[in-house]
């Protein structure tokens, strides 16, 4: 429960800063899977207690972010994970330019789709758990936006949704 008081804070405290973001973003390389390493070790006392098995493989790709605001971010992406994917299961890969991270969730209704990165939308999802904010997708999209990258979600009713964020290609670097 703290850490789920922590991460409405957070998102509140970032909602209230999204206004002067440019100001606060530093744009440097960072290690991607030091920042999925980070996030994954915040939400595995969570992931145990649900249930939720993790498969991912690390990659020695480094983006040209800003790492705070892509923690940020990943950490919102893995809040829905383990909100609709209880006793599921989350891949994450890399793939080209692309961050992926898949979950075996309820998933999204399709015409739900289009609106989740909306502020104050939350579906049929949120008005069924009413533990949805509407808040933390359309953080993240203006976000990523903000630093250049791009968000995409896509998802089966009942299968899971992928969430995948996109580097330009410019900004990955391979050690």
């Amino acid at each position: 429960e703290l850490g789920r008081i922590e991460q409405y804070v957070e998102m509140v405290l970032c909602y209230l800063r999204l206004a002067s973001l440019s100001s606060d973003l530093v744009l440097q390389e960072y290690s991607l899977a030091d920042c999925i390493r980070r996030t994954v070790k915040k939400f595995a006392v969570v992931f145990l207690h649900k249930k939720i098995s993790l498969h991912w493989e690390e990659t020695d790709v480094r983006v040209l972010t800003d790492e705070k605001w892509l923690c940020f971010c990943l950490e919102q992406l893995f809040a829905n994970v383990v909100q609709y994917a209880a006793k599921g299961s989350v891949r994450i890969t890399f793939q080209g330019d692309t961050l992926s991270i898949a979950d075996t969730g309820i998933g999204i209704a399709p015409e739900d789709l289009p609106r989740v990165c909306e502020k104050g939308y939350t579906g049929l999802n949120g008005r069924r758990e009413k533990k949805a904010t509407g808040i933390g997708l359309y953080l993240c999209k203006r976000i990523l936006t903000k630093l250049g990258h791009r968000l995409t979600i896509t998802s089966q009713l009942g299968e899971g949704t992928t969430a995948s964020i996109t580097f330009p290609r410019e900004r990955v670097l391979w050690d």
